[in-house]
């Protein structure tokens, strides 16, 4: 059946090319966000994981792949993707729905693969060379560099509340990696992404209805907003980020997330005109130093 597992005669094309399509598609999620606001949060979140996951599930059944087997199997994909679906993802929006500047969230997520990095040291025994951890320092330099200047162009403030939700959303992330990393790697990838939506999608479901009283209108911008997300995020980028998981180290992969800011502000400049300073590219090319210094074997 079509899984997680290496495919032989693939791994350097796959090793070489998935790492960059997958930070240039993760990076374009502000895309969605930026048209978002015809929905909540937590209801824009419960329609995209529940649409993704039916496309999954129809892909992998004309494909013939079967689903998870026994309790412990959906579990453990369940657990995995609360994290980094459920908190992750409605910690970003929320955050920023209810006034976190762009920047800072982009800082705060920003530490993600530190965390990650040091987790995956305690929990999952993943070492890190001198020449690794020195990566993962200049990465999140890039990142500050880069989230600096955008927020010199305005104000900083954000209520505490919010700035906690981005922080959760942080730890949401780095737990959900590292449960998918030690447990999830051997199952199928199309279904078992499916039942990680499905179980995110339930949880979100029970907070779009009582937290927000299924906050959703349908306009162009929010059925956009959907099928960029839909399609690009989460049957896209996330599927790449799962098989990623399966290949390499946890730490590796999440230094991956150091280059999403300086990408979306560059993206954001393009496509609406937003500011982009002049340190920004220095930023990046720090930022990409680091994840490929990281991520050299």
């Amino acid at each position: 059946m079509p899984g997680l597992s290496p495919v032989p005669g693939t791994r350097p094309t796959l090793d070489t090319v998935a790492p960059w399509v997958f930070v240039a598609l993760w990076s374009t999620g502000f895309v969605g966000a930026h048209y978002a606001g015809d929905a909540g949060p937590f209801s824009f979140l419960t329609v995209r994981l529940v649409a993704a996951a039916a496309i999954l599930a129809a892909v992998a059944r004309a494909r013939g792949e079967a689903w998870p087997v026994g309790r412990r199997a959906w579990a453990d994909l369940g657990l995995a993707g609360l994290g980094v679906h459920a908190v992750y993802l409605s910690g970003v929006f929320w955050s920023i729905g209810n006034g976190l500047p762009a920047g800072l969230s982009s800082l705060i997520a920003g530490l993600h693969p530190v965390v990650t990095s040091v987790a995956a040291r305690v929990a999952l025994g993943e070492r890190l060379t001198a020449r690794q951890w020195a990566g993962v320092g200049l990465g999140f330099t890039g990142v500050a560099v880069v989230v600096g200047d955008k927020l010199s162009a305005g104000g900083a403030e954000a209520s505490w509340p919010a700035v906690v939700a981005m922080g959760l959303s942080v730890v949401g992330m780095s737990a959900g990696t590292l449960w998918q990393r030690a447990r999830n790697s051997a199952q199928p990838m199309l279904t078992g992404t499916a039942v990680q939506y499905l179980g995110s999608a339930a949880v979100l479901a029970v907070l779009a209805v009582t937290v927000e009283g299924w906050d959703v209108t349908v306009t162009p911008s929010f059925v956009f907003a959907e099928i960029w997300s839909v399609v690009v995020l989460s049957c896209g980028a996330v599927l790449l980020m799962n098989l990623l998981l399966a290949r390499r180290a946890a730490a590796r992969v999440s230094t991956l997330f150091f280059l999403t800011p300086a990408l979306s502000a560059a993206a954001g400049a393009v496509l609406y005109g937003e500011r982009l300073g002049w340190i920004a590219l220095p930023g990046l090319a720090v930022s990409a130093v680091g994840v490929a210094l990281t991520n050299r074997r």
